[in-house]
């Protein structure tokens, strides 16, 4: 039987994973929105707390818990824990070679130390799964319950995930975390040379406007100081 949950530990050097723990259908409640401005709003408080706050919040997080996830704070103030992650994955993702496990609809249960950012969150699940596209095509939300609405807030790479966690509680149903690609542009099908060379295309053309304006608006002000020269000339 496997333990039914993944292992991302700070000192560790690889990921070790287990197993995912249920697939489901997602069924969101109310209207799906993004919110940056959360997002940004996330960052200014997120603030340092101080071992004494870190200890009461802990202490209050695990006898809220239900699941027996709970989270153990070390002597040296950091803490480790369980965040759970949905995948929404919209497309095949690219394997090393060997057919990867359906991710798309899993919940991903990983332990996890409060040091440990987005970055290396996403990092472990796409290892999981055995994907080989770069980290930075995909982004970690967080999907927050208020009220009738649901928020989708993208979190930054530096950000701490079993932070929010510990703030928010373990009930999943006030916050969640979803991971997804980003969304696709346009300039995505084009390599690093390509788009390179297109802002110095996008340089020239613009300096070649800027000297025409220039020209253009030359030649006015000299029609001009010819008509002036003309209605002040002594008759």
């Amino acid at each position: 039987m496997s333990s039914g949950y993944s292992s991302l530990e700070e000192d560790s050097e690889d990921f070790f994973f287990t197993a995912r723990t249920s697939f489901f259908r997602r069924a969101p409640q109310g209207k799906l929105r993004t919110g940056q401005q959360d997002v940004e709003k996330e960052k200014e408080t997120h603030n340092y707390l101080s071992k004494e706050e870190i200890k009461e919040k802990v202490h209050k997080y695990n006898l809220a818990v239900t699941d027996k996830l709970k989270m153990t704070l070390n002597s040296n103030g950091i803490y480790t824990g369980f965040i759970k992650v949905q995948m929404e994955l919209c497309k095949p993702s690219q394997t090393a070679g060997k057919p990867a496990p359906s991710s798309n609809g899993c919940m991903n249960t990983l332990h996890i130390s409060s040091t440990n950012t987005v970055g290396e969150v996403i990092e472990a699940l796409l290892k999981k799964f055995l994907v080989t596209e770069s980290p930075t095509k995909f982004a970690l939300y967080k999907r927050c319950h208020r009220e009738d609405q649901v928020y989708a807030c993208k979190l930054s790479d530096r950000e701490h995930p079993l932070y929010l966690r510990l703030v928010a509680g373990p009930r999943t149903d006030t916050l969640s975390f979803v991971l997804r690609e980003h969304e696709i542009g346009e300039w995505e099908a084009f390599s690093l040379p390509e788009l390179q060379n297109f802002l110095r295309i996008l340089d020239k053309e613009e300096e070649e406007q800027l000297q025409n304006l220039k020209e253009r608006y030359a030649a006015y002000r000299h029609k001009l100081e010819e008509a002036l020269s003309q209605v002040w000339k002594p008759g």
